[in-house]
């Protein structure tokens, strides 16, 4: 068994649960990854790729694990972000410049983030593809049952980490209490070239469906989120090209210009998820299985990305001392770290999701009035560039952009 005995297993070898396992093994833990999907080292670019909105926070994490001199050369920086609401005069604005920081925070090709993992997975056991038979939680381990093509192992650990997405198998085994509603809409994802584009700025547009946020891409590209009622998420999904950018741009009008040469468009349906209890003796969830949040504010990697960072120092720190990584005490530390900020992260783009497309006068000119005050009153817009950043609050060592 010796030879099948870690530090801890993660079941999930996405961004997230990926990027754990690199910070981990480079710290010199034993870790076993299970991740059911082969993975491509090196996928080609494309003019519509998928890209992941980092915050600053999230920069410096990926600093501490060692990743981002993979991403830097790929990533364009959000130095300014504009918000508005279609059709009133609500208007804020936030800038790097005034956080004294080089970005608000990037956006970064998911096939980066990806590859940059697995150039530092050199000090982990991969196993890709496995998919997870069975689990049995003991009193001071762990045991773990993966199968890859016709053969299975059985691994243990003194903790398992749970980084297996939104629907995570491992969460619904145990039956974790969550809060759950889905929005009645769809994130419609694609890309699109602007004739007057604004290197660095981010917009983010309230309309009477939702949210539209566009965000700067290299060579005058913007990644295009556009939330839809999931009743018109068909029609706008079946329009042809010239169409779909006509009633985009009457949503969003022309601060960018015309908008031309859209990409494939996909859809994804919009949910909260939350967990009541993220952590339990053996256990941790992060990630998606922890928290699936709406696009607005673009928090939900970054949550993840800050999970990582408090669980993966309290891991090591326990093991450098000799000490069980997967008791209560662990346990209770990993629940300090984290404070209340998933659940108030999730909480909070609920609100904001729900605050503006509520249609009630009295309330849209309210939210008019609170964007107004934001962008004369230089306090508030710190609080919300810091809480956004992900940099408020006790920090780990990780997201202080330290070693571990």
């Amino acid at each position: 068994m010796a030879g099948n005995h870690y530090d801890l297993i993660i079941v999930g070898g996405g961004l997230v649960g990926g990027s754990l396992a690199c910070a981990l093994g480079a710290a010199g833990l034993r870790v076993a990854l299970v991740e059911a999907v082969a993975q491509t080292l090196r996928a080609e670019p494309s003019y519509d790729e998928r890209v992941i909105a980092l915050s600053w926070g999230s920069r410096r994490i990926l600093e501490g694990i060692g990743l981002w001199t993979e991403l830097a050369a790929g990533a364009e920086a959000i130095r300014r972000i504009h918000v508005s609401e279609r059709g009133h005069f609500g208007l804020a604005r936030l800038d790097c410049a005034e956080e004294g920081v080089p970005a608000l925070g990037y956006v970064v090709p998911a096939r980066l983030i990806g590859q940059a993992i697995q150039v530092r997975l050199g000090g982990v056991e991969s196993l890709c593809p496995a998919r997870l038979v069975g689990f049995h939680l003991g009193a001071d381990r762990v045991d773990v049952e993966v199968a890859s093509g016709n053969a299975s192992r059985l691994l243990s650990a003194p903790v398992l980490v749970a980084a297996d997405g939104g629907d995570s198998a491992i969460r619904q085994r145990l039956g974790f209490q969550v809060l759950e509603r889905g929005y009645g809409h769809d994130a419609i994802i694609t890309t699109l070239t602007a004739d007057r584009p604004q290197p660095g700025v981010a917009f983010e547009r309230f309309t009477d469906t939702g949210p539209l946020a566009l965000l700067p891409m290299t060579a005058g590209r913007y990644s295009l989120v556009w939330t839809a009622r999931r009743d018109e998420t068909a029609g706008i999904l079946a329009l042809d090209d010239a169409a779909f950018l006509a009633r985009l741009q009457a949503r969003f009008g022309y601060r960018l210009g015309t908008l031309s040469r859209p990409g494939r468009r996909q859809a994804w349906p919009l949910k909260l998820l939350l967990t009541r209890e993220p952590a339990r003796p053996r256990l941790v969830l992060i990630g998606n299985a922890a928290h699936t949040l709406h696009p607005v504010a673009g928090q939900g990697l970054n949550l993840g990305l800050r999970d990582l960072a408090a669980l993966a120092q309290v891991l090591v720190d326990r093991v450098r001392a000799g000490a069980d990584p997967g008791d209560a005490a662990a346990l209770a530390a990993y629940r300090r770290l984290r404070g209340s900020d998933q659940e108030r992260t999730g909480l909070a783009t609920d609100l904001l999701a729900h605050l503006f497309i509520n249609p009630w006068p009295p309330l849209r000119l309210g939210r008019n009035l609170g964007l107004l005050g934001l962008d004369l009153l230089p306090p508030l817009r710190h609080a919300l560039a810091t809480r956004f950043m992900g940099i408020a609050g006790h920090l780990p060592r990780l997201a202080r952009g330290l070693p571990l």
